[in-house]
């Protein structure tokens, strides 16, 4: 009878290790962090290890421009778009197991801004991000968020957020991990995100 008395033994509850990644949808870096490092890493450990907050700004600026936010982003106005789309998928999606897996498909193509859109017909197996990751999702919520109030005022709260950051961000992918920034968790995060994070949940 020990199989079946196992599962029902309380386990210690140990805090899941907490990495905030602040990024910008277009740079290299960010892409390459977000999509070989830590996407690999959250699919490995189970959803009690790791909690994950993304944070589409990065270097950015924003003005205020008569009542109304204004972006400017390091690479672009399809960035900002970039960065808009991704925080209007988070904001409708709300579960991170459903938006996570989208933001990875679209930042591991060729096109970030391009891959939420249907490609053509003949082009066989290659779907939108979202007919595959999350048909349930309503694109047309998504596209009215992008062009709303809503998808200006999420980016403003990702201004904040960004540059509430102490210390100040310096560069992108910005990493914290568990509130701190240091260069050595940083390079940690970088080298082996997956040996960081068993080395530090408890």
């Amino acid at each position: 009878q020990v199989q079946s008395r196992c599962p029902s033994l309380p386990r210690p509850a140990a805090a899941p290790v907490q990495l905030s990644l602040y990024y910008e949808s277009l740079c290299p870096a960010c892409r390459q962090f977000l999509v070989l490092k830590l996407f690999p890493t959250w699919l490995l450990l189970p959803a009690e290890m790791l909690n994950i907050t993304l944070v589409p700004y990065g270097n950015a600026q924003e003005r205020n421009v008569s009542g109304k936010w204004d972006f400017r982003c390091q690479h672009g106005p399809e960035e900002c778009l970039g960065n808009m789309m991704e925080a209007c998928l988070m904001h409708e999606a709300q579960n991170f197991s459903t938006y996570f897996p989208l933001i990875f498909c679209l930042e591991s193509g060729s096109s970030v801004t391009k891959n939420l859109e249907a490609v053509p017909p003949h082009v066989p197996c290659a779907r939108q991000c979202l007919q595959i990751y999350a048909p349930e999702l309503d694109s047309g919520r998504v596209t009215a968020c992008v062009q709303g109030d809503t998808g200006t005022a999420l980016m403003h709260h990702n201004a904040q957020a960004t540059e509430a950051l102490q210390p100040p961000h310096q560069y992108v992918p910005w990493i914290t991990v568990n509130g701190k920034h240091t260069d050595e968790l940083q390079a940690q995060a970088e080298a082996s995100l997956l040996g960081l994070v068993c080395q530090l949940y408890e």
